[in-house]
């Protein structure tokens, strides 16, 4: 960690302790309920969503294996330590630690870093996507549901908290749409990357050369990546592996959530409500401070449990506490004995990986296939 990511740190922990006693001094938590909570709960239902996430690392391996096969076949088992050591960095570490996935997938299959990293792009740009179908999805049969006497935002009394950002019919369709007109601009960017980054810099040029500059370097590194992907089976596969994937992950949110069998709102809460809260926390979770982060994703998704789901207070600083544990922090252990077992320093190669990221560059091929 360095001087700037520290003092940040310090002052990200001191805000979090004042919000704290302020929140407390506002609205006092029964921590005695919140242990009430832990003691009342289905713990099977937890062991269930923790062997989903572990699923969830193993077809991330395998749709990782499936992008590199133009390049270099290798078996997704192969592959599942890299996603397991790398997701731990993270953690532990932060998000600083995003490229030790594709920094250890580069040593482990002798492909280069810059290959791995165009795979990596991939991956994240399945992963938003397939998270937007899925938010879109959960939203059109969260309102089409006027029945149910708790339904999120249609009955609730905090039936603004979206509407106030975006209207209900942005809220439903808005993912669908957004994903259709990145798949549109990604087969463009496929097709001719060269043309669309020399566009874009000409265009962005005339209010900043820099950044016309950057963001023509940006989508050409995307052309690259997206060599990973030639064919519409090629898209398709992996398409329906990262589905596949977020089911799981969503499966292991439902199951932690009903687990509390003690809060009436969590125990009967429905699978898409499960879904829209996997969106949030997913969005809490994106600027990840070492250690302290924990803390700031608890106490989004419980404020988030209380003000929208109206979940109790003890009921929601339990959950999200038990959320965070199940769906990020259970790789911690296994992870560390991984990275053991490897002789591999997550601190080491966590500065190697950022180190790399920046020295390479990846090249788009020069002949790519049409989709």
């Amino acid at each position: 960690m360095n001087k700037r990511q520290l003092i940040l740190g310090l002052v990200v922990l001191a805000a979090l302790i004042a919000l704290g006693f302020y929140a407390q001094h506002r609205h006092p938590i029964n921590w005695h309920e919140v242990i009430q909570q832990f003691a009342e709960s289905r713990w099977s239902f937890f062991g269930l969503g923790i062997a989903g996430i572990y699923l969830a690392y193993v077809l991330r391996a395998t749709r990782w294996a499936y992008l590199l096969r133009h390049h270099k076949k290798v078996s997704p088992i192969s592959l599942v330590a890299s996603q397991v050591i790398g997701f731990t960095a993270v953690a532990l570490i932060g998000r600083v630690a995003d490229p030790v996935r594709p920094y250890l997938t580069a040593k482990k299959t002798g492909l280069s870093v810059a290959n791995q990293l165009a795979v990596y792009i991939v991956e994240r740009l399945f992963d938003f996507g397939t998270m937007a179908v899925f938010f879109s999805i959960a939203m059109i049969i969260l309102f089409q549901d006027q029945s149910a006497s708790s339904s999120l935002i249609v009955q609730s009394t905090h039936s603004g908290f979206l509407a106030k950002f975006a209207g209900p019919r942005v809220a439903q369709f808005g993912g669908l749409v957004l994903t259709l007109f990145g798949v549109i601009f990604l087969v463009l960017v496929r097709i001719s990357g060269t043309a669309v980054a020399a566009l874009m810099e000409k265009t962005l040029g005339l209010i900043s050369k820099n950044v016309g500059r950057a963001v023509g370097e940006k989508i050409r590194s995307f052309q690259a990546g997206l060599d990973t992907i030639r064919t519409l089976s090629d898209f398709l596969i992996a398409a329906g592996t990262s589905f596949a994937m977020w089911t799981l992950i969503a499966c292991a949110y439902f199951f932690t959530l009903r687990g509390f069998t003690g809060s009436p709102a969590l125990a009967g809460i429905t699978f898409s409500k499960a879904v829209v809260l996997m969106m949030i926390s997913g969005g809490a979770s994106v600027f990840q401070l070492p250690v302290i982060g924990w803390f700031t994703q608890i106490f989004a998704v419980a404020a988030v449990l209380a003000k929208i789901f109206e979940v109790d207070p003890e009921a929601s600083v339990a959950c999200a506490a038990v959320l965070l544990l199940v769906t990020f922090l259970c790789v911690i252990p296994i992870g560390l004995v991984w990275a053991q077992f490897e002789n591999i320093s997550l601190r080491k190669v966590t500065h190697e990986s950022e180190v790399a990221e920046h020295v390479v560059e990846p090249t788009p091929d020069p002949n790519p296939e049409s989709l």
